[in-house]
């Protein structure tokens, strides 16, 4: 075994808070950023180490009983844990995987603690020991919520602790399997590093650190984030890359339904959403998401459009709702919630041009019901019929689904997976279908009507002929 030593010493730098550079001096604005006043100084304590290399440093990629395509798809699986939540698996891709780490932001009071305090509660398949770190809370009130979930299948560890040593050194004595939750990764310090918990030189460092015991003592780590006033997680842009998956709980405080949506996973899809409920007694998955997002009308109403959209693998359809009202001001609003105002800047032009809509004295609101948000491009089918529909003042079609990506020139474009949307539309009563020309045939074509559209300025003498 071959080693060489470490010398310690003291290190005094300057650290952005922004951007997470490092500076040699303190300056009133980060050279790199453009940031002020975000320029901190930190004093870094590095210790002696011996850093050796084993005998067996090297593994053969044989070891692993990984040798053709099949093998490899029973090992992936049989190393998933997975959980008692099936919304969560599926985000995950089927589970947690041995030695990961993962991420879940949101913003606070969404249900981030909730979730996870109930994936332990509820059992893991192949873990023996459930821990909980808890460094915003004490062992109480965590207890108190547990005791307000009333879903308790296996004995949970808990403790209270904020620092990064205390936490690695007592889970360094645990050998069998385990998963750890640290709560929150922003409230974890070391004292190696004098600088405030939160910084980026100490969330950098204490990840760093969960993420080698993890993949040393092959443990599963959930580390909770907090967010920004942006939506993206605090602390540096590394920290994302350090972990093995990324999610994220969103959701208006407003509604019941929350969202865990995954923007990076190394064991699986980046694109899946998993569907809550937020109740009294806990975070309850729904199984029908199509059904959740939908509204009931008892009779029609102009502005309202169904899009049957994707996400990942799972149809989900929602309503569009638009809104089109006159305005004396120079610049008209353009205003949406849950889909991208530049994108309904852009789309509200297209109608313009095309279809020789005059916008000029009108503003245009746009929602996505339920809370959802979504950045398909194959929603813009959707988005102008709801639009023309409120403009012209003429309820679309009853029980129809719109789906496609509108060009600049007009044309509405083929979205992927059309079959998938055409069926959830079907099982859910939908009988006529809006979608582009170059739609592939459905082979179930009896049961809905479907009308394949060539461009929006077609779209709109279907809607100015429909009689009120």
């Amino acid at each position: 075994m071959v080693g060489r030593e470490v010398v310690s010493k003291a290190v005094t730098r300057y650290v952005c808070q922004d951007c997470g550079a490092v500076l040699s001096k303190w300056m009133g604005q980060c050279e790199a950023c453009g940031a002020w006043n975000s320029v901190v100084e930190e004093v870094v304590q590095k210790r002696s180490s011996k850093i050796s290399v084993p005998d067996n440093f090297f593994k053969i990629i044989d070891d692993f009983g990984i040798r053709d395509e099949a093998s490899e798809g029973e090992a992936l699986q049989t190393n998933r844990k997975i959980t008692g939540i099936n919304e969560l698996n599926r985000v995950l891709g089927g589970g947690f995987v041995d030695g990961s780490v993962v991420l879940v932001g949101g913003p606070p009071g969404i249900g981030k603690s909730t979730l996870l305090l109930q994936v332990l509660l509820s059992g893991i398949s192949g873990i023996e020991n459930n821990i909980y770190f808890s460094a915003e809370e004490s062992v109480m009130q965590v207890g108190l919520r547990a005791s307000r979930l009333r879903q308790v299948e296996k004995k949970v560890m808990i403790a209270n602790s904020n620092n990064i040593e205390q936490i690695v050194n007592s889970l360094s004595r645990i050998n069998r399997s385990s998963i750890v939750i640290i709560d929150s990764i922003q409230t974890i310090s070391t004292d190696l590093i004098h600088s405030a918990p939160g910084t980026i030189s100490q969330v950098r460092y204490c990840t760093q650190e969960l993420v080698n015991l993890a993949k040393k003592n092959n443990i599963t780590i959930v580390i909770v984030g907090h967010i920004t006033k942006d939506g993206s997680i605090a602390g540096p842009m590394t920290l994302e890359h350090m972990v093995d998956c990324v999610l994220y709980f969103e959701g208006d405080k407003s509604y019941d339904y929350r969202i865990l949506r995954v923007s990076k996973n190394r064991y699986g899809p980046t694109d899946e959403i998993g569907v809550f409920s937020m109740t009294g007694a806990g975070l309850e998955e729904v199984s029908n998401p199509s059904a959740a997002f939908l509204s009931e009308h008892e009779s029609l109403v102009s502005g309202v459009a169904v899009f049957a959209g994707i996400e990942g693998t799972r149809p989900i359809l929602s309503e569009i709702q638009a809104l089109v009202s006159n305005t004396n001001v120079a610049m008209p609003r353009r205003s949406s919630i849950g889909f991208d105002s530049n994108r309904l800047t852009m789309l509200v032009a297209v109608l313009s041009n095309r279809c020789r809509l005059n916008f000029s004295s009108k503003d245009v609101y746009l929602n996505v019901a339920g809370g959802l948000k979504i950045s398909e491009p194959a929603v813009d089918f959707a988005v102008v019929s709801s639009i023309m529909s409120a403009y012209f003042n003429k309820p679309l079609p009853l029980r129809s689904v719109f789906f496609g990506e509108v060009s600049l020139s007009g044309d509405i474009r083929q979205a992927h997976l059309s079959y998938s949307r055409i069926k959830e539309a079907c099982k859910l009563g939908f009988d006529s279908v809006y979608c582009s020309y170059k739609t592939e045939d459905f082979t179930e074509e009896g049961t809905v009507n479907i009308s394949r559209v060539k461009s929006v300025r077609d779209m709109a003498k279907i809607i100015a002929a429909i009689d009120n």
